[in-house]
């Protein structure tokens, strides 16, 4: 009998699962897959190591800071900051059709781009920033939480464009909703992204996931990996225990799930039908190019450039395409701030993503699944060269990662890299002792799914 069984050996799962073991709880986490970490995961192919999912780390603090969620999560999980060593984004654009913004991590260079672009909006921009909520109100009671964030944005910009603008990298890097944002959800991103920024460690996700795991296991827990949940068995309106794809059966006084809204019902034997229309839609296809001289040395110098190439951004599943190249995320993990002593990174790499559709994808034939990615490779890179200098004649290498292997990954209905729309913010489920942690309780990125591991365990699994 275990304490507590934790669904997904993800961030959140693993995050979870150590504050659990902390107070020394039994406590076991299965994961589906041969590896942890979901969709930031890492792997190694034709000698190099490749990340999975991540561009960037945000809520950048640095050693010593007292608030935010990195050092909530360092303090809750009892690390050092040397274990989450982030180095800081050399500088990040927003570009558009003959407009650009540069931010970094300190919210001043923002401020200064958007005086010199967009003059008349500067007081409504320092406006909108003092209309944040706060991360006290993170648990929905604000009654300003569920609107519309492009509504609150108008109350205090008058520039639509400028809208659009400072939308577009919050919806890239944590909206799971299509063409707008709930504005508690804008205001964990605009923290996230604009008032803490981006780091990255130097050896990448691994670093970060090897730390969990060491972690969590030091503490007495157990990890189970290509131990997927057939069932979640629920007697009397509780849950007693899972069963194993291979039938084994577990018994657990709670259960934490990662897996997501939809994909938690799915798994309850009460449940016949779960509401697979409240899954996610949004995913999306990431092409890696291994160069042969790094970023710098062809002018490009941005760790992380959001592009659209028209003036409204749309942001929504490409219905009747594999994929949409108009709006995507340019990265390269080059383009960090390390330390004099870990050097430069061995390889040129320039990462870019582009939303997809996942259905299309899925339905592809395998030979016309693979020349597929050669083509939308192409295409993104195609679009991407607008807004940089043109790599293409360096690439010396390639992969390509689609809808379809994120669900492979994560089990996520429709490779939602976000999950779905509508949070479940106090991670409750119709069970009284089954719990939601992850993106569909409500913190999405690298950092918010820890905190949110850590926030559930608290809230739900060490209560007495």
């Amino acid at each position: 009998m275990y304490d507590t069984i934790i669904i997904g050996a993800g961030m959140s799962g693993l995050a979870a699962g150590i504050r659990l073991a902390h107070f020394d709880q039994r406590v076991c986490i299965l994961e589906k897959h041969y590896t942890i970490g979901g969709l930031n995961s890492f792997y190694r192919m034709g000698g190099r190591d490749y990340d999975v999912g991540l561009h960037a780390m945000t809520n950048f603090a640095r050693k010593g800071d007292k608030k935010g969620p990195l050092a909530k999560l360092i303090r809750q999980l009892r690390f050092g900051w040397e274990d989450f060593k982030l180095a800081e984004q050399n500088g990040s654009s927003i570009r558009f059709p003959g407009v650009e913004l540069d931010f970094n991590n300190d919210i001043a260079m923002l401020e200064s781009e958007i005086k010199s672009r967009f003059p008349d909006q500067i007081d409504g921009f320092r406006s909108l920033c003092g209309s944040l909520l706060d991360y006290s109100d993170m648990d929905g009671d604000s009654p300003d939480f569920m609107r519309s964030a492009r509504e609150v944005m108008a109350e205090h910009l008058s520039d639509p464009l400028l809208i659009e603008m400072l939308l577009c990298p919050l919806m890239w890097y944590g909206n799971a909703r299509e063409n707008d944002m709930d504005f508690g959800q804008f205001c964990i991103m605009f923290r996230a992204c604009y008032l803490e920024g981006f780091g990255r460690p130097y050896k990448g996700v691994r670093v970060i996931l090897k730390n969990l795991v060491r972690k969590f296991r030091g503490l007495g827990g157990e990890l189970k990996l290509r131990s997927g949940v057939a069932n979640i068995h629920v007697e009397d309106g509780k849950a007693v225990g899972v069963v194993l794809d291979d039938g084994t059966e577990l018994q657990a006084k709670r259960i934490l799930s990662s897996a997501g809204t939809v994909e938690t019902m799915r798994m309850c034997d009460d449940i016949t039908e779960p509401d697979v229309a409240k899954a996610g839609k949004l995913s999306f296809i990431e092409s890696i190019s291994v160069l042969d001289c790094k970023p710098k040395e062809l002018g490009f110098d941005r760790t992380i450039v959001f592009y659209n190439d028209s003036p409204n951004f749309h942001w929504e599943r490409p219905d009747d395409s594999l994929c949409d190249a108009r709006t995507g995320v340019i990265c390269s993990p080059n383009n960090y701030i390390y330390d004099a002593e870990e050097g430069e990174l061995p390889d040129g790499v320039v990462r870019i993503t582009t939303l997809a559709n996942h259905d299309l994808w899925s339905d592809l034939p395998e030979e016309k699944y693979r020349a597929a990615k050669v083509t939308q490779y192409d295409e993104a890179v195609a679009s991407a060269v607008r807004f940089m200098p043109d790599f293409r004649s360096r690439v010396v290498d390639t992969d390509v990662f689609t809808p379809k292997t994120i669900r492979r990954f994560t089990w996520h209905d429709n490779g939602a890299v976000y999950g779905a729309p509508d949070k479940q913010l106090d991670g409750t489920t119709h069970l009284t002792n089954v719990f939601l942690c992850g993106t569909d309780q409500g913190f999405v990125g690298i950092v918010g799914a820890i905190v949110s591991g850590i926030s559930m365990a608290n809230r739900h699994c060490l209560q007495v």
